[in-house]
């Protein structure tokens, strides 16, 4: 009996086998993806919340280009003298190279560079303003693929914006691979 019961489970892992094989392939294999997810944004005490979509395109195991944009969906209030004001971002989009590290089967560490702009609003008292500002984006994250194609991402980015200041950001997505 324990005879049989080690041969069926030897004949299902070696059946398995190949699906396991054609999973980790998918992962670091070349071709576009897309994220949507959700940030959080922290700026000297400002935070805010984003929903964010990614559209990228892998071209090795390691390397790959991805485009970024996000718009507020959390805003955030701030006291200024006896008024509050009421700060939002509008949007935010970017550009990056990314770099991936496969550290296991559809697992994957990443870093990425990039380039963006973001816009923030503000209002008080019925009076309404709204900026601009680039930013150099520096980020790390990881990734897991449930099944080659299916999967979630979770990641860290530090923007340096060129009027002074930065911010950090927190994201969780859903990847899509094609």
């Amino acid at each position: 009996m324990k005879l049989m019961i080690a041969a069926a489970t030897v004949a299902a892992a070696l059946a398995c086998a190949p699906a396991m094989a054609q999973a980790q392939d998918a992962a670091g294999a070349p071709g576009a993806y897309v994220n949507i997810g959700g940030a959080y944004s922290s700026q000297s005490g400002i935070d805010l919340g984003a929903i964010q979509a990614k559209v990228g395109y892998r071209f090795s195991p390691y390397l790959g280009v991805e485009g970024e944009a996000a718009f507020g969906v959390d805003d955030d209030s701030l006291r200024v003298g006896a008024t509050r004001a009421k700060i939002e971002l509008k949007h935010q989009f970017a550009a990056y190279v990314v770099g991936f590290l496969p550290v296991g089967a559809n697992t994957d560490l990443l870093a990425r560079v990039g380039y963006g702009t973001t816009k923030i609003g503000a209002s008080a008292a019925g009076v309404g303003a709204s900026g601009s500002d680039e930013s150099v984006n520096l980020g790390v994250g990881l990734q897991h693929h449930f099944d080659g194609v299916n999967g979630i991402r979770v990641e860290y980015l530090r923007s340096e914006y060129d009027g002074g200041g930065d911010s950090d950001t927190f994201g969780v997505s859903y990847v899509r691979r094609f």
